[in-house]
């Protein structure tokens, strides 16, 4: 029988206007999807004009400028729906969906969905299994003692997988399908037993552990920034202040 990470996989990714998922807004988003482990990529990319200005720091990071997303953008909220849409298609076709940083990425998607079109990504996703492969919060937990970063860039190196054109939507997307099967060889004995639903409850304690670790350093070093526990999708603040 094959293992989750030799079989099919989507994987998803963003570009934004900023780090902020309460406030900053999509600029691009993929989607890349491949059925199996060596097979051929399927590609779909969204150039959204948000709406708002692109700080020139975000800019020098993805390179995407005012200029071009007024030109070649769409308006956000048709984007969005088609965004949702695709991910829930994803989810109903039961392919575990890989996302660097989910929490990053499915929150933003979620606040626009909210911003521009009055929903959530839940509503998208009700009924749908989503089954999320972080391939951070993997790497944290089976290598935890190793010293250095753990941005895509990082671990693509240390797993020696090719991410060719950092910052574009398509090819991270693409670079953290292919870490996730790497991860998934390196580890075969504490991964290729369990299914897409149990990996992703696990993901989501894993990834509590690792925030509540990192705020005791935070803590240690004399700051107060907070590190948010959800995983993959962090709630809305509303709820949380109720």
């Amino acid at each position: 029988m094959t293992c989750w990470y030799e079989g099919p996989l989507a994987a998803f990714d963003t570009e934004t206007t900023g780090v902020d998922v309460e406030g900053d807004r999509i600029v691009s988003a993929a989607l890349v999807v491949q059925d199996a482990a060596g097979g051929r990529f399927r590609a779909t990319r969204w150039l959204v004009n948000p709406g708002v200005p692109v700080p020139p720091g975000a800019t020098e990071v993805h390179g995407l400028t005012d200029e071009h997303l007024q030109r070649y953008g769409r308006w956000p909220a048709p984007v969005m729906e088609e965004v949702a849409r695709a991910l829930a298609e994803q989810c109903a076709a039961h392919r575990p969906l890989v996302i660097m940083n989910a929490p990053f990425d499915l929150t933003v998607l979620d606040r626009e969905l909210r911003r521009h079109r009055a929903s959530s990504l839940s509503r998208y996703l009700e009924a749908r299994p989503l089954h999320v492969v972080d391939p951070r919060v993997l790497d944290k937990h089976l290598d935890r003692y190793r010293k250095g970063r753990r941005t895509l860039t990082d671990l693509c190196a240390h797993y020696g997988v090719e991410l060719d054109g950092a910052h574009d939507a398509v090819a991270d997307a693409t670079a953290s399908l292919r870490l996730v099967r790497a991860v998934g060889k390196s580890f075969p004995a504490r991964l290729a037993h369990l299914s897409p639903a149990e990996l992703h409850t696990l993901q989501a304690v894993w990834h509590a552990v690792q925030a509540r670790g990192l705020q005791a350093w935070f803590a240690r070093n004399g700051s107060d920034e907070a590190v948010d526990p959800a995983w993959p999708l962090r709630p809305e603040l509303r709820a949380r202040a109720a």
